[in-house]
């Protein structure tokens, strides 16, 4: 039997049910109709109906299924969101019945898991309208309901109610009254609430649904429940009223798309009123009545911010993700050492501008892409294969210069020239050493610089520019303490053989650092291009390689080849993008399957990582693979979901924003005692996982199947 709600039909129904209520409301009462209760701790449920018999003209009869829950359970609606499943009835058995139409009441709203979910609490009853095979014969009633409640976990309800209803006259008050009371909830077509829906638009990555209502009455408490089909859900509504309250604009932002999207509706309720409408999408989104001004965070609050991302800078001077930083770093160093403290001084000061040039050209650029509603985040550089190109070109170069194969010099008159002007030859090598550095910093994350970072990107221009800043300040704060301190640079070891050793060292550790971006750029732009970009990289260093070609054709051909790469990077990524693969014994992220793992009691554990994140790689290695954790994961009841956001991926970055994250590494733990998540620090230690693993499950009870 169909579920859907036909407006048209609620409306006579409801008409019908109250039309009977009143006018056999004196009428002699014999025994109350109704089914034997199904009893459960979390739901009662019985079949009524107004009517105690058959009269003999009678064609049709008003039933009801009728749920009482359970303190704290819930149940759902025709359209439940992402992770319920609405009630449903079979009438197999049954006999004189033609059809049966089941009427869906105004929802509520309920959230879990950070999705927004439709149903019932407390009592609810499904209006149903039943026509009769043989009017004025006997009715046996024979239901076999399937539902789904829920509270920290979900137990599906499978069971049989049945009635029968012989020839005879009467009225069941009670159930009567019932019936039509919830009967009136069922949603109109707006006629009869005077709603109407004037404007709707759904973004073309289907990623927020915005609408205005208008009504003839002002509203008082409205609220939106939008049908897109089945595995659909919804974030948070903002919902404003205007024009008197005669006018409501809402914005829903969709965490999850339906595969296969169903027909279009929109359920408007307000108070008692309900309306189901159907409008046509337009191609702009309307605009709110009025818009709500940002709270401005204080200075005393930026400073202090501010001070975190400066700390966060510091830090990743340390982190393991930097050792190409320190080598590039320790090479200027080395290469400074029989320089006058003034060109030290001057020299490392510029490094640090290298540094921080980069954090306000990247500050710059996530204002710019904020401005075209563009995802951004910390490090997202690194999922596109045209900057993997460009660094791995880079590195494969300055390797095979710091081993001996070949030596980039400027021209000797640039270098008269720019000796004679007294500032000596490499304050560009010195600022592209220190821009260096920093964007190799940004696969890295570290205590501190989440927080910084989410502040920074959830806030105004200002505050990304201040924050950008200071974590840059705190990047460079080693290269500004030389330059304060030149003679810090005496300290190092004279010139002599062990700087060979050093710089074959040097070379060897960015030697191996381009190979890390290899492997990157594989799981970003798939193997075919990497191999591609690789093999263009060394050819480029071979063309620089043969002395005996002239240099005014080895720099040309190579700039060819390494711009080769990149062109390859772009346009091959788009054809050859191998799956990304998931570790033994966890499995791919899927949102709406943390909430059904939960709902049966079992803790989740999920682990948003990247091949180019370093820190991710740290957490994996030092705690997720080792004891005591790696067997806790595996242990029954404990499911570990990993989300691989090595390529660009909507639903991860949705997800990573419900939590104001732009950053990651990101893990979090659910389980019965944690719906909403447990979310740990960035770097992990065996001490808070196995914790928050403990802490997610207390309280886990087994789930009937």
């Amino acid at each position: 039997m169909s579920q859907r709600i036909i407006a048209d039909h609620g409306r006579v129904f409801c008409c019908l049910v109250s039309a009977v209520f009143a006018s056999l409301l004196a009428a002699t009462s014999v025994a109350a109709a109704g089914s034997e209760r199904y009893s459960d701790p979390a739901v009662e449920a019985r079949l009524i109906t107004a009517e105690n018999g058959i009269n003999p003209d009678a064609t049709s009869i008003s039933a009801g299924l009728q749920l009482q829950l359970g303190e704290g359970w819930k149940t759902y609606w025709r359209s439940p969101g992402e992770v319920g499943r609405p009630p449903s009835i079979e009438w197999a058995g049954s006999e004189n019945i033609k059809a049966a139409e089941f009427l869906w009441p105004a929802p509520e709203r309920f959230t879990a898991f950070g999705i927004e979910n439709f149903g019932y609490r407390d009592e609810v009853v499904f209006p149903i309208q039943i026509l009769l095979n043989e009017p004025g014969a006997p009715v046996d009633l024979r239901a076999r309901v399937n539902l789904l409640v829920c509270s920290t976990v979900c137990i599906p309800q499978d069971f049989e109610l049945s009635l029968t209803l012989p020839r005879a006259s009467g009225i069941d008050t009670e159930a009567a009254g019932l019936i039509s009371d919830y009967a009136a909830r069922v949603p109109d077509d707006g006629t009869g609430t005077g709603i109407s829906i004037t404007s709707a638009h759904l973004d073309d990555e289907r990623t927020a649904l915005t609408l205005t209502a208008r009504s003839n009455l002002p509203f008082s408490a409205p609220d939106v429940f939008p049908e897109l089909g089945e595995g659909t859900a919804f974030g948070k509504p903002d919902i404003r009223v205007g024009e008197g309250g005669r006018l409501v604009w809402a914005r829903l932002p969709i965490l999850a798309a339906a595969s296969d999207p169903a027909e279009f509706q929109v359920t408007i309720t307000d108070g008692d009123r309900a309306a189901t409408l159907k409008p046509a999408l337009a191609d702009v989104a309307p605009a709110p009545p009025f818009s709500i001004a940002a709270v401005v965070p204080g200075l005393g609050e930026l400073a202090w911010i501010a001070a975190v991302a400066f700390l966060g800078g510091l830090i990743l001077n340390v982190m393991p993700c930097v050792l190409p930083v320190l080598s590039i770093k320790l090479s200027s160093a080395v290469k400074s050492g029989g320089l006058s403290p003034a060109r030290v001084r001057t020299g490392f000061a510029v490094s640090a501008l290298g540094v921080l040039a980069f954090m306000w050209v990247l500050a710059a650029a996530t204002i710019a892409a904020r401005g075209f509603g563009l995802t951004v985040g910390w490090g997202l550089q690194f999922q596109n294969p045209v900057f993997l190109a460009v660094m791995l070109v880079v590195l494969v170069i300055f390797s095979a210069n710091l081993l001996g194969l070949f030596e980039i010099a400027l021209p000797s008159s640039w270098q008269n020239r720019l000796a004679r002007a007294g500032g000596g030859a490499g304050y560009g090598g010195d600022f592209a050493t220190g821009a260096f550095a920093a964007i190799l910093a940004t696969p890295c994350s570290a205590p501190f610089l989440g927080t910084a970072i989410a502040f920074a990107l959830a806030g105004r221009a200002i505050d990304i520019a201040v924050i950008f800043t200071a974590l840059g300040i705190g990047l460079s704060l080693p290269y500004l303490v030389v330059a304060v301190f030149p003679q810090l640079v005496r300290r190092l070891p004279r010139p002599g053989r062990w700087m060979i050793v050093l710089k074959i060292v040097l070379g060897m550790a960015l030697a191996g650092t381009a190979a890390w971006l290899f492997w990157v750029l594989g799981g970003v732009a798939g193997q075919n291009a990497a191999l591609w970009v690789g093999l263009a990289s060394l050819g480029a260093v071979a063309l620089l390689s043969l002395r005996r070609i002239p240099g005014v054709a080895r720099v040309p051909g190579a700039a060819i080849l390494a711009a080769a790469a990149l062109v390859m990077a772009g346009s091959l990524s788009e054809t050859d993008r191998s799956p990304t693969t998931i570790a033994t014994d966890w499995i791919k992220f899927d949102r709406s399957e943390i909430a059904r793992l939960v709902s049966t009691g079992q803790v989740v554990f999920v682990d948003v990582t990247a091949d180019w994140c370093l820190t991710c790689k740290a957490n994996k290695a030092l705690v997720l693979d080792r004891e005591p954790v790696a067997s806790r994961l595996r242990e029954p009841g404990i499911v570990a979901m990993q989300a691989d956001w090595t390529r660009p991926d909507e639903s991860i970055s949705r997800y990573l924003e419900s939590f104001g994250r732009y950053a990651i590494p990101f893990n979090a733990v659910y389980g019965p005692a944690a719906p909403d998540g447990i979310v740990l620090p960035e770097l992990l230690s065996t001490e808070d996982v196995l914790k928050a693993l403990s802490d997610a499950g207390s309280g886990r009870v087994a789930v009937r199947q």
